[in-house]
């Protein structure tokens, strides 16, 4: 029952609808993201996808686009009717099996499961036979329409992403909404991009799951860090170059430019950086990782939508990568890696390697 309280303040939102037999999504918030291969906040794609959860609604009308708080309100008020619905369907499923008494059914499961960064042949077996498996399937922007391709037919899809400056869910919401299927007795499945415990706060829903006494399953993904570099060639670690490897958040907690990681620890000439959505941050982190001694010949790269098909990517020394990414267009999700081994992948530019950092060692 803890998505009901939780979510009751939304259901007193109503919009003027008439009818079901027909869902057409918000049309004037609607984009076309076809060169993405995730699923965008208000694309055809999404409410194509998650269309069972608005049964009750022929047409929406939402707030003027800037207003993304009434959005993504109205938007939970016009999913409540059937998430309720859908609670009660899985309650009777587990009575007709025998594993309710005394009003009480059994708990199902949560599995949280890694996608990898975006190509579903990363998949992991056991990853794809729990997708496949699942009565209801909670998503992040940053699983692959590709990946949400294997789910069952009679699985729900549930889009619960975050981008800057739009939420659909809040993380308390999404613990809620785990807790009651899993209440409820369902198979309920977590998806995200790369790997759920690698900047993905799946610890945070681990915890809160099995503080209420729910068995929380992790299936870990390649996260993007690794499977980005497989994809360029570019070795992590390498004997002589790079001892070790370090993963970085680039996101500011309060939304401004400065990264949440001190530079001066990072500056390592021997060590790879691995930077996670650090495009708004990554001007700052650069100039701080120079302040404190790294080289700003160091070879660097930045790989927006890497291992899919619309993968770019954007090779310079340190000092450049910045105005490159600019000039570029990068969009989010752009991983970043900084370090010597770069320069070890095939697709380095050669002109650039005779005055290199590597060169210098």
């Amino acid at each position: 029952m803890a998505l009901l309280h939780k979510l009751a303040p939304f259901s007193s939102l109503h919009s003027p609808f008439t009818g079901k037999p027909y869902f057409s999504p918000p049309r004037r918030h609607l984009v076309s993201f076809s060169a993405s291969p995730f699923t965008e906040k208000h694309s055809l794609e999404r409410y194509q996808r998650d269309q069972w959860v608005y049964e009750d609604s022929q047409t929406m009308s939402f707030p003027p686009p800037g207003d993304s708080g009434s959005v993504r309100e109205e938007d939970i008020a016009l999913q409540l009717p059937e998430l309720k619905k859908l609670l009660e369907v899985l309650r009777e499923k587990r009575k007709s099996e025998g594993k309710c008494s005394g009003g009480e059914c059994l708990p199902g499961n949560v599995f949280l499961v890694g996608t990898g960064p975006g190509d579903p042949e990363l998949l992991t077996l056991k990853a794809v036979r729990v997708i496949k498996s699942a009565d209801l399937l909670l998503y992040d922007r940053l699983v692959s329409n590709d990946v949400l391709d294997l789910v069952a037919p009679q699985a729900k899809l549930l889009y619960v992403g975050k981008t800057a400056g739009y939420h659909s869910r809040t993380q308390e919401e999404i613990h809620e909404l785990l807790l009651s299927f899993a209440e409820a007795g369902a198979t309920v499945v977590r998806l995200k991009g790369g790997d759920p415990l690698v900047f993905g706060r799946g610890g945070e829903e681990m915890d809160f799951l099995q503080q209420q006494g729910i068995q929380v399953k992790v299936i870990p993904g390649i996260t993007a860090a690794s499977g980005i570099a497989a994809e360029l060639g570019i070795p992590l670690t390498h004997r002589g170059i790079a001892n070790s490897v370090r993963f970085l958040t680039g996101h500011s907690r309060k939304g401004g430019s400065d990264p949440l990681f001190v530079s001066e620890n990072a500056a390592d000439s021997d060590s790879t950086l691995v930077v996670y959505m650090g495009l708004s941050t990554f001007p700052s982190l650069a100039q701080k990782l120079m302040l404190h001694g790294l080289c700003p010949q160091t070879p660097a790269a930045a790989i927006e939508r890497g291992t899919t098909l619309h993968q770019r990517t954007v090779f310079a020394e340190l000092k450049d990568l910045s105005e490159k990414i600019t000039s570029a267009q990068l969009v989010s999700p752009t991983l970043i890696i900084v370090g010597k081994v770069v320069e070890l992948s095939p697709f380095w530019p050669a002109s650039t390697k005779e005055e290199s950092c590597l060169m210098q060692t």
